[in-house]
């Protein structure tokens, strides 16, 4: 019997990530990436935190917010596998499943108490889009959570090929000093969507209230724009 249950949203996420076209496919491929976890009204109690700081990495269970859909699939297309070869939903990590859950774990730099949002989390190596719900927050515990000996079946490694990002300097200079490792590292991780690699194509993305936009020839990707985003 199909029951239905409710998910209270506890917090939110804030990033540089205003679509979700350019963020990392797994969390910590860019640990430049830096967010905050700011939690709703009735949960800004911060003994809710009590001994979080004690932890390097946290797990958060999420709402892919912008992949909702009524029906499912049982397969879907991982880019991993170039988007071509279709894997169990349940082998994958895809958006698109019954429940439209994410999964990540992220490096905890600090807590924060704001006279307004409360307690505040600070994290790195997110891959998560600005505003996206949260429904629970977990420690990663390294004696449980961590297993060297694991198969990672058709995705065994982080990927070793990323593209030579090439920022020319008028461009470069746009782009607030804080933000331009992370921003790098995106784009090196190769933000193209895996059924989309046209070498005549210019793509573009929102990071930090810029827009970025870039073309890709071989393994080089050149940055050609960046201007402030369309609001």
């Amino acid at each position: 019997m199909n029951e239905p249950h409710t998910l209270n949203v506890i917090a939110r996420m804030h990033s540089d990530f205003a679509t979700k076209f350019g963020i990392p496919r797994q969390s910590g491929l860019v640990e430049e990436l830096r967010g905050q976890i700011v939690f709703e009204p009735e949960y800004r109690n911060a003994e809710a935190l009590r001994g979080i700081e004690g932890f390097s990495h946290l797990w958060l269970i999420w709402q892919f917010s912008e992949a909702v859909r009524r029906d499912w699939s049982p397969t879907v297309r991982p880019p991993r596998l170039g988007g071509n070869a279709r894997m169990g939903v349940f082998a994958t990590r895809s958006p698109f499943r019954p429940n439209a859950l994410g999964l990540s774990c992220v490096r905890l730099l600090k807590v924060t108490r704001e006279h307004v949002l409360g307690p505040v989390l600070h994290v790195g190596g997110a891959d998560l889009m600005d505003g996206t719900p949260i429904y629970d927050i977990k420690p990663y515990v390294p004696y449980a959570d961590c297993h060297p000996d694991a198969l990672g079946g058709f995705a065994p490694a982080k990927p070793e090929q990323q593209l030579t990002v090439v920022f020319p300097n008028q461009w470069l200079d746009r782009v607030p000093p804080d933000r331009r490792e992370a921003l790098r590292g995106v784009l090196s991780n190769d933000p193209r969507p895996a059924y989309q690699h046209g070498e005549d194509r210019v793509y573009g993305f929102s990071f930090a209230g810029l827009e970025v936009r870039f073309t890709v020839t071989g393994q080089t990707l050149t940055v050609c724009a960046v201007e402030p985003a369309v609001k």
